[in-house]
């Protein structure tokens, strides 16, 4: 048995084979610290990631991973997952229930953030919760402080972002529109 395991590592069998559930759960109550019990986050700057779609997890764990995308937490933290932990844990966290953060704003903000963002609903829908496609995220009810830090992300030329189409929409915003848009979403349930 034991030959066979060495085999089998030597191979590179092994290392192909997904991550256990149990492994995944462990791993995964680890991210509850900084994204809320279940990927439902409380803190304003932190991102819900609880049924976010398993593709956009696992792209953007993989570009924090590889250096494509920054991030000070992130990048430092995922470099230590096999891309199997992280394919199990976009799994895992998709399938859990989107549970929006519903912001109050005034009926001033709805109307500039409606007016502001319709360069966004090709890809994000008119409220940011009907996504195009499975790599892009759900905005509506998503954290507006971590919105508006995101796209100061996207705004800023030494900053690694990948989504060439995100980076174009962000940096067309007037500099106080961000904070508009960003309120905007974070006030929508669906």
């Amino acid at each position: 048995m034991r030959l066979h395991c060495i085999a089998l590592i030597a191979t590179g069998v092994l290392t192909t084979l997904p991550a256990s559930a149990a492994d995944v759960e462990t791993i995964a109550r680890s991210c509850n610290n900084c994204h809320g019990t279940g990927g439902v986050s409380v803190g304003h700057s932190m991102p819900s990631i609880a049924g976010l779609s398993e593709s956009y997890l696992k792209n953007i764990m993989m570009q924090w991973k590889s250096g494509e995308r920054a991030s000070a937490n992130m990048t430092r933290l995922i470099k230590g997952y096999t891309d199997e932990e992280i394919a199990g844990l976009a799994r895992h966290f998709s399938q859990q229930k989107w549970t929006p953060a519903v912001q109050q704003v005034s009926a001033d903000v709805l109307k500039k953030g409606k007016a502001v963002t319709d360069a966004c609903e090709t890809c994000h829908g008119a409220t940011g919760g009907q996504p195009d496609d499975a790599d892009t995220p759900m905005l509506a009810g998503q954290w507006a402080k971590y919105m508006e830090l995101e796209l100061m992300k996207y705004r800023d030329e030494n900053f690694k972002m990948t989504h060439k189409k995100m980076i174009k929409n962000a940096r067309k915003l007037e500099a106080g529109d961000v904070e508009i848009a960003a309120q905007y979403y974070g006030a929508q349930s669906k």
